[in-house]
């Protein structure tokens, strides 16, 4: 008789990435693609100089990372974004703290990411296309200090 799955362990398969959720602060808001979730570390390369080794040792510097892009369609009276974006004001800028979950089939978080000090530096409006008909699709870009991953 042939295996129909039932007997597999649910922990054997990658989760899908379609299914998310972003929250800034307490207001949840519908993206549909959310990118740059990454962190890097610089290498410093140092030798002694009575080193009898004629090569550098690495070690791990500063931590740095990359932007999050979020993309969203356009809803009609919906200005969360640029809101937001139009708070910058000379050097001050409300900080946010930003939640991006990766959620499983009953809608509870298995992964979790907690962005620290996020503030918007780029916000990209839909282009317009007379012949076009696809959904008008506006995108934010978001610095942040770091963050924190949590599994569920």
């Amino acid at each position: 008789m042939a295996e129909d799955g039932s007997a597999q362990s649910a922990s054997i398969w990658p989760l899908p990435k379609f299914h998310f959720q972003v929250k800034w602060d307490d207001t949840e808001l519908a993206f549909q693609e959310v990118s740059g979730l990454d962190i890097e570390t610089e290498p410093l390369e140092y030798r002694a100089g009575n080193n009898p080794v004629f090569s550098t040792s690495k070690m791990p510097g500063m931590i740095k990372s990359g932007n999050i892009t979020m993309k969203k369609g356009v809803f009609a009276k919906d200005n969360a974004i640029f809101d937001w974006f139009n708070e910058i004001k000379m050097n001050t800028i409300t900080r946010k703290a930003l939640t991006i979950s990766l959620l499983d089939e009953a809608q509870a978080p298995t992964m979790v990411w907690k962005v620290q000090n996020a503030f918007p530096v780029k916000v990209i409006g839909t282009d317009l296309k007379a012949e076009g008909n696809e959904v008008a699709v506006e995108s934010i870009e978001i610095a942040h200090e770091g963050f924190v991953i949590e599994n569920a």
